[in-house]
């Protein structure tokens, strides 16, 4: 973290996490083609699954975050029992998020998907796949925690084959479950939760057998796991919490976005559904770039070393933005190709050509937004990201959205995504320049 040369340990950090991260896009990707052969009313059930799906995401990644900002500066600092109790806390922390979500798929699945649709097939559908996902959330929260505390100390290429085996698992799993091979019954959309559910568990359990192998840097005990320490909880949540509310303002805005566009079709939701599916293959590489960038950030922002924070930063904007070209040109060139893995209508086509080449357009800035905030979490100053992305998704985003769709035209809708992007670069622009001022300028 301190010696390796930065480009060098950037991508070494990096890529395993790229890679994995990938393969994640790729099975929620199957997920949704598989789920859309059964039909498009099925497609538009996940679509309205997603956002109490992606809270329960937010959850426990940004406790993960947490817990990888506190851990990767106590090993910076040498701290090696403050490193050693974050981890411990790390597993009480995840066991008491399963248990909340437990709580939120019998109670609430039902009236979140009913509040956006009263089509009674979408709705027993969604409600459906979310008791699944949500009640079998512990493989999700550990898989999450084990990969991050790997992470944190350095051991990425361990990270990769967690979360790849889940994954590729889920990836198999899928068509057999959902339309029933092999002497199974065809379960439809269950199936699919139950596919996700299984490769999360497995991934979890592979996370902690690395863990516990591979991972000498940090030790659990169960006398750690099973006594709170209030203090080190509060300093994973001082950097946990912006971090999950910025990832649970992504619920609140596709929740909203949803019913903005069902009032024109159930076909424009599907739609959505299926650029978030997309665009996964270019927004999860950047986001394991910025992973992998935070441990190197935190490490020596502990270690006071100044040149090798600015050569990580310039570095992985050149790399960010390199990749999210490469996406608004696929997405420019084969939006036609794209929508037909998912067995799309003309009416869908019709819709979905604009609406992949419209929002593309943000790529390369969103790519800038997620590398400057990688600093801000890295830092401890998460709360400049929450900030940025309150603005892009809820001040900016769903206001141009509503009035747009005032005009009567969907395709309009799509333009309050470049929109809003290029007002949040520009809130991050300035709080980025903030912050190196305060803080590293005089290291």
């Amino acid at each position: 973290m301190g010696v390796m040369p930065v480009k060098k340990l950037i991508i070494t950090m990096s890529l395993p996490m790229m890679v994995s991260m990938l393969v994640q896009a790729l099975y929620n990707v199957v997920d949704s083609i598989f789920v859309a052969r059964l039909s498009e009313n099925a497609l538009t059930a996940v679509t309205l699954a997603f956002p109490l799906q992606n809270l329960m995401i937010a959850v426990g990644s940004g406790t993960g975050v947490g817990v990888n900002a506190l851990l990767s500066r106590a090993l910076g600092e040498k701290k090696f029992k403050r490193a050693d109790k974050a981890a411990n806390m790390a597993l009480l922390l995840s066991f008491c998020n399963f248990l909340i979500f437990v709580v939120v798929g019998l109670f609430i699945s039902g009236v979140f998907i009913r509040s956006q649709t009263a089509d009674p097939e979408i709705a027993a559908m969604g409600t459906t796949y979310l008791k699944i996902v949500n009640g079998l959330s512990i493989g999700l929260m550990f898989q999450m925690m084990f990969e991050r505390l790997l992470q944190s100390t350095g051991r990425t290429m361990q990270s990769m084959v967690s979360q790849m085996t889940g994954a590729i698992i889920n990836i198999i799993l899928d068509p057999i479950m959902i339309f029933g091979y092999f002497g199974l019954p065809a379960m439809g959309v269950a199936g699919a939760a139950l596919a996700t559910v299984i490769g999360q568990i497995t991934a979890a359990v592979i996370g902690l057998v690395l863990n516990l192998r591979t991972n000498a840097d940090i030790h659990f005990s169960i006398p750690g796991i099973l006594t709170p320490d209030f203090t080190i909880i509060g300093k994973i949540y001082q950097v946990g919490v912006p971090s999950i509310l910025m990832m649970s303002i992504g619920s609140l805005m596709t929740y909203m976005m949803n019913r903005i566009l069902i009032v024109f079709s159930t076909t424009a939701t599907a739609v959505f559904g299926v650029y978030f599916k997309l665009q996964s293959f270019f927004f999860m590489p950047v986001f394991g770039l910025n992973n992998g960038l935070i441990p190197v950030l935190a490490y020596n922002y502990g270690a006071r070393k100044k040149d090798r924070i600015s050569e990580a930063l310039k570095f992985s904007f050149m790399l960010a933005v390199s990749i999210m070209l490469v996406g608004t040109l696929a997405f420019h060139l084969f939006p036609r190709q794209l929508l037909g893995f998912f067995n799309a209508s003309e009416d869908m086509l019709a819709l979905g050509v604009p609406a992949l080449r419209i929002i593309s357009l943000n790529f390369p800035l969103a790519a800038c937004g997620i590398v400057m905030g990688s600093i801000f979490q890295a830092f401890s100053r998460s709360i400049n990201s929450l900030i940025v992305s309150v603005c892009r998704q809820i001040v900016v985003l769903i206001p141009a959205a509503w009035l747009l769709a005032k005009t009567g035209s969907v395709v309009n809708v799509w333009w309050s995504f470049p929109i809003s992007e290029v007002i949040s670069l520009v809130i991050s622009v300035v709080l980025f320049r903030k912050l190196y001022r305060e803080i590293v300028s005089p290291m």
